[in-house]
């Protein structure tokens, strides 16, 4: 027979369960309590200890174009990320930003624009740089802005270590300041080294241009600066911080469990800067957040913290998509996602101000070691208040905290505030769980693995609570004629990979405003070059025409792009296909991949466009159907089934001013479908299968003799090899070679692209090719990858429509 069910009052179950939140998080108890934790950590919270000054905590905007499309959001939306980002006691509350100063070169995820594309010209109105600094002001009129370059316009002569590139800087700083910005900081060259005299030039150009008081930061990559710097001392003097990148171990992404500067860094006695750091997903990358901040501090005395980026405001197809603070890749919807590593940093900024003091004696690892975790004490600068920082995030159990308050701190009320970062969720992100107020200036507290805990005697903190619409696609059909654009401004969803697209007046008698690639030659890089492009639109885009007018205006090649999807680094590799044309009437469409390489589906001649006309370009995507056109007649039809979806795109090849208007995307019919069907091997009979039909993760990817059941019904689809609802699998993401190839859950990882080069298979992401070892012939043998050297034993033949 059923059991009984007791039915509780909505009111008490929620009662109830706010209950257990908190004492999931939090257990509070005055000194003297029995310890039930099997670690215990006295936290000396003296006033009169000494330490380093708190420098503040910061995000990177740039490295590159990953704020591009918070510039087109919806006002409301708009508004509601900046204040997640900037405002105090709302979410973030950044300290510090950090902005790209553009060089029309590509930095990561896009290029963004330079104030000077041509000597003496200066447009302090490109880009969104100087408008997000603006924004960031408005909310937080404290904040303090460091520039930064990481490409330079190609008319500076001399390289980037040059007296035209201080000259450069300087019109920079002129634009900042003309646009409200204070910068307080400037760097060199990102993650180039350093030019000990050109900083030692620029100190003495920033001082005779009024710019005494902004500050020098080097070199933003590693340690070598200062090292250099102990016997150099007039470049000793010109620098006033120095910065490193990603010294907490791993590098690029790593996990921060330890950090470290050198000798010379700590003995010098300026500040020392976590320049750069992150490179995380915006929830799993928390943890690594907060050990790269308090370990910056403990292991290697860095008194600031700039996460990259600040948000990957960028499309999805791009590198990086979900990494940063916050997400918003969906501009027409006004769709966002606020990540764990808002809360994480939260729990700093919210709690600490710049300026306050680092104590060393409340300062170390609980326990004594880095498996259990760490903390941080900092005092205000009115010598009551003070702050300590723990986290948890190695822990595997529950602990005892202790902190013993001393030397004229506060023996007030003490506020806890804690975020669950190695299980982020809004319900468990900084939530005030409890008060307690010192016996005699003592208190115990147990604490949770994987949480970072703030107790503070400040108050002032609190947790936005606007929330996002829902995304959705980009509706079609959509142009743009860009007559509503600002001039010398970018375009409505326009985003630039490489080069410079702006809005400027139509030449040759047309009127009205157009898009012009308006960088003239190659910019000083820093990624690797490619042609100047830029993109636009939904990556689920499937069918459908995309037609743009051109107006050649040097002798040059324009392109057309369409169905632009998986872009890898640098960005000439994407999954593309473009329709180039030239002044001469030459056309060809190409078949682009995200591993660099490219096939010519077709080519030949057309009626010339010549220069200093306009003409109208087509590419049209019906299925596997490719249509290119030039004003109206069709050059040439395709059948190709390798890219089903993806956005648009219009560029130059090479670094021609080439002119664009009237941009359209009319729909098709219907979904283009990827076909489904059996890979068969280089090595005959053998075809590419899934261990039994499984559908459990982990389940071997291998060879097999052709016998077209399920588990041999591949689809490949927009770079990833389906079967049974799973994806073709590098396992653990790894990238040596013999790495084995599985099935698992979909998820749009790295190690799930692969690209058809030739007849092999190909993972960016590793740079190796799915492989049949040893040219193995047994059943069962479970592929994996390998070092692409073209052997049969690398071959696969995908299906075909």
């Amino acid at each position: 027979m059923p059991t009984a069910r007791v039915v509780r009052p909505p009111r008490l179950l929620l009662y109830l369960a706010l209950t257990a939140l908190l004492a999931s998080v939090f257990y509070v108890a005055t000194a003297g309590a029995p310890a039930s934790a099997a670690t215990s950590t006295t936290i000396s919270a003296n006033g009169s200890s000494g330490g380093r000054t708190f420098d503040g905590i910061g995000a990177i905007s740039g490295g590159g174009g990953n704020s591009r499309l918070l510039k087109d959001y919806p006002a409301a939306q708009q508004s509601q990320i900046l204040d997640y980002l900037f405002k105090p006691g709302y979410g973030a509350d950044l300290q510090m930003l950090k902005l790209e100063i553009g060089g029309d070169a590509n930095s990561t995820d896009g290029s963004e624009p330079s104030i000077e594309h041509t000597r003496g010209v200066v447009n302090c109105n490109a880009g969104y740089e100087f408008w997000l600094a603006q924004q960031a002001k408005a909310r937080n009129p404290n904040i303090a802005f460091y520039g930064l370059a990481w490409a330079a316009p190609g008319w500076i002569s001399g390289g980037f270590w040059s007296t035209d590139t201080i000259n450069y800087l300087i019109s920079w700083l002129g634009c900042a300041k003309a646009d409200g910005v204070p910068v307080s900081y400037l760097g060199g060259w990102n993650e180039r080294g350093f030019n000990a005299d050109w900083y030692i030039n620029l100190r003495t150009a920033l001082n005779n241009a009024g710019y005494g008081d902004v500050k020098i930061v080097a070199d933003d990559s590693g340690w070598d600066a200062v090292d250099a710097a102990a016997s150099n001392s007039a470049f000793n003097n010109a620098v006033s911080i120095w910065g490193a990148h990603y010294s907490c171990n791993g590098g690029d992404g790593g996990n921060a469990d330890t950090c470290s500067s050198d000798a010379a860094a700590k003995a010098n006695g300026k500040p020392l800067w976590d320049s750069e750091q992150g490179s995380q997903d915006m929830n799993t990358g928390a943890p690594a957040l907060i050990r790269a901040i308090t370990r910056g501090y403990i292991d290697a005395k860095m008194t600031s913290y700039f996460n990259w980026p600040l948000i990957a405001a960028i499309y999805p197809n791009l590198p990086y998509s979900t990494v940063g603070l916050m997400t918003a890749g969906s501009p027409w919807s006004g769709a966002y996602s606020v990540g764990a590593n808002t809360w994480a940093t939260a729990q700093v900024t919210q709690f600490t101000q710049p300026g306050w003091k680092f104590l060393d004696s409340g300062s170390g690892y609980l326990g004594g070691s880095e498996s259990n975790g760490t903390y941080v004490t900092l005092k205000s600068t009115n010598n009551s208040d003070y702050t300590t920082i723990v986290e948890t995030t190695t822990a595997s159990a529950a602990q005892n905290v202790t902190i013993n308050v001393s030397g004229g701190l506060s023996t007030g009320t003490a506020h806890v505030w804690a975020t669950n970062l190695n299980n982020p969720s809004t319900g468990a992100s900084l939530i005030h769980t409890q008060d307690v107020t010192p016996s005699n200036g003592s208190y115990t507290l147990s604490v949770q693995p994987g949480y970072v805990y703030s107790i503070t005697t400040t108050t002032g903190q609190g947790k936005g609570t606007a929330t996002s619409p829902a995304s959705g696609a980009l509706a079609l059909p959509y142009s743009d004629t860009f007559d509503s654009d600002a001039t010398n401004t970018e375009a409505k969803y326009l985003s630039d990979m490489q080069g410079s697209f702006e809005v400027r007046p139509c030449a040759n008698g047309r009127s009205g405003q157009c898009v012009q690639q308006v960088t003239p030659v190659i910019p000083i890089e820093w990624q690797n070059d490619s042609d100047a492009f830029s993109l636009l639109g939904d990556p689920t885009w499937s069918n459908y025409t995309v037609k743009v007018d051109v107006n050649l205006q040097q002798a040059g090649t324009a392109e057309l792009l369409g169905r632009a999807g998986t872009q890898s680094r640098p960005q000439g590799n994407q999954n593309l296909y473009k329709f180039r044309v030239s002044n001469t009437g030459a056309w060809s469409i190409v078949k682009n991949y995200s591993s660099g390489s490219s096939t010519t589906l077709a080519s030949g001649t057309t009626t010339a466009l010549g220069t200093g006309t306009w003409h109208t370009l087509s590419l049209g995507f019906q299925g596997t159907t490719i249509t290119a056109m030039v004003d109206g007649n069709t050059v040439k039809t395709v059948t190709d089934s390798t890219f089903l979806s993806g956005q648009v795109g219009i560029g130059v090849v090479g670094y021609q001013t080439d002119q664009f208007d009237n941009l359209t995307i009319t729909p098709g019919t219907g979904t283009a479908q990827p076909p489904t069907g059996p890979i068969t091997s280089g090595v005959a009979g053998k075809c590419l299968d899934d261990n039994g039909g499984s559908t459990v993760n982990g389940t071997a990817a291998q060879i097999w003799d052709c016998n077209n059941t399920a588990a041999q019904q591949w689809t490949y689809n927009g770079g990833a090899l389906q079967v049974n609802g799973k994806c073709l699998d590098i396992t653990g993401a790894a990238t040596a070679n013999g790495t084995l190839a599985e099935i698992w859950d979909c998820n749009g990882g790295g190690n799930q692209q692969w690209v058809q080069n030739g007849n092999t298979l190909v993972n960016p992401a590793s740079g190796r090719c799915l492989d049949d070892p040893g040219f193995s012939t047994t059943n069962g043998t479970q592929l994996e990858i390998w070092d692409c050297n073209g052997g049969t034993n690398q071959q696969w033949t995908l299906p075909s429509a």
